[in-house]
């Protein structure tokens, strides 16, 4: 069979190729030859790839918690070594810095409960340091630290002697594995400081003088066992070698200031208490304490006013605190504004609710915290507040008025725990007869 016409063709017949289309061609090859090597450089990452957020290292909050140290915020320090410590839990030279600021920190705080708080969390964190290193001779002479600052009578009571005595083991155990050890040295001496054991207390912190002068805490030590020797002038001294080798640390300002007060040299008081009072307004810490010491350095000067200024200051710092209510409270007392005085040893004592703290802290109820504030217990550091809030409702007792009732209250608690203080229960018979006068 014939087929007619054209030719049978096995395949299709040439095309001319179009330059527009060739030129698109070229700019695509190109194109993808650059994604290619930019992918092979890592400039690009495939797609649906998760994003990249930078880790921090234990090692980038250590540095970050020395900073903050060296600089004196100490709750700062505290949070960035906790953090590392999450990376590390088994760091014992974190732990031990830790354990060794939050002590420190302790001294910072204005109640009893925030201190025994601090001091707790400080012992817990050593006894971690030292389930992980029971023999290292720095852990244990740490702990010895932590364990003679939480044995204050006044926050642990009966638990005192105990623990005071368990820090005494732990010292001699931190230099039986290491002699040369200067913080086991420093340590012990400061525990028997405590012990009242003078002599033992200078050869150690001697000792450890001689060893490492370098270290903040050998001049603390020294400086708090001239103190307690009533040699002041070489405690002043020793304290400011302390602060030069840690310039920021406002605790060490505030215990120079005080001796000076001691010593009535009141400028040099103040000029320490204000250098403190300084390194917080620059690290934007509200601290109440260096106010407090001013105000109170002012009282001595007879200049009440600028007491009370000072006084109030340090409450708005701190509004939330029931002992500087109380330091409040004194101050007015001492510069003889007794009406005041009473609505501000009330909080200490009993507490009060937010509109009375507003109206102590001369409030805006609309936009400021509304802030209740729970009395605190009777003990040696708060019986001041106690027997002064007594006192200044007697005095202040007219007809028809309520004061001597709650006076007396506050008295039959003062004397249940303090009957056999002389000095306590003089002030305590006097407010008692002017209420009894009054009947």
């Amino acid at each position: 069979m014939q087929l007619e016409g054209k030719d049978i063709q096995f395949r299709n017949p040439k095309r001319r190729s179009s330059p527009f289309r060739v030129m698109i061609l070229l700019v695509l090859i190109v194109a993808l030859v650059g994604v290619l090597r930019s992918y092979a450089r890592g400039d690009i990452e495939p797609l649906f790839m998760p994003t990249m957020t930078p880790t921090r290292t234990t090692n980038s909050f250590v540095v970050e918690a020395n900073t903050h140290f060296l600089a004196g915020n100490l709750d700062k320090a505290i949070a960035a070594y906790q953090k590392a410590i999450e990376l590390d839990p088994t760091d014992v030279t974190i732990l031990v810095k830790l354990a060794q600021v939050q002590a420190y920190s302790s001294n910072l705080l204005t109640t009893d409960q925030e201190r025994r708080t601090r001091l707790s969390e400080a012992l817990d964190t050593i006894n971690m340091a030292k389930e992980i290193a029971p023999t290292d001779s720095t852990v244990l002479a740490v702990r010895a630290f932590v364990l003679d600052w939480n044995s204050n009578s006044t926050l642990v009571g009966d638990q005192s002697e105990a623990l005071l005595n368990e820090a005494e083991a732990e010292a001699t155990m931190a230099l039986q594995y290491d002699a040369t050890n200067t913080l086991a040295l420093a340590y012990y001496a400061e525990i028997l400081i405590d012990q009242y054991r003078w002599v033992q207390a200078q050869q150690y912190i001697q000792q450890a003088m001689e060893r490492d002068p370098s270290l903040m805490d050998v001049h603390r030590i020294q400086a708090y066992t001239y103190e307690i020797l009533g040699e002041y002038n070489l405690a002043i001294q020793q304290y400011k070698e302390a602060i030069k080798i840690n310039p920021n640390l406002t605790f060490l300002y505030i215990s120079v200031g005080k001796i000076y007060r001691h010593l009535e040299l009141y400028d040099q008081a103040l000029e320490y208490f204000d250098q403190a009072a300084n390194l917080n307004e620059q690290l934007g810490i509200k601290d109440p304490i260096p106010y407090m010491a001013i105000a109170n350095t002012y009282i001595r000067l007879g200049e009440p006013m600028v007491a009370s200024r000072n006084a109030f200051k340090a409450l708005t710092y701190n509004p939330y605190s029931p002992d500087v209510y109380g330091q409040v409270g004194l101050i007015y007392h001492r510069s003889r504004n007794f009406e005041g005085a009473i609505p501000a040893l009330k909080c200490a004592v009993e507490g009060c609710t937010p509109e009375e703290t507003c109206e102590i802290r001369d409030c805006d109820p609309t936009t400021d915290p509304a802030i209740a504030i729970e009395g605190m217990p009777l003990s040696d550091n708060t019986v001041v507040y106690y027997y002064t809030y007594g006192s200044v409702l007697s005095g202040l007792h007219r007809p028809g008025d309520d004061k001597c009732e709650q006076a007396m209250q506050v008295f039959a608690r003062i004397r249940e725990a303090y009957s056999d203080d002389p000095t306590i229960m003089g002030i305590v018979f006097a407010g008692e007869e002017i209420c009894v006068g009054a009947e």
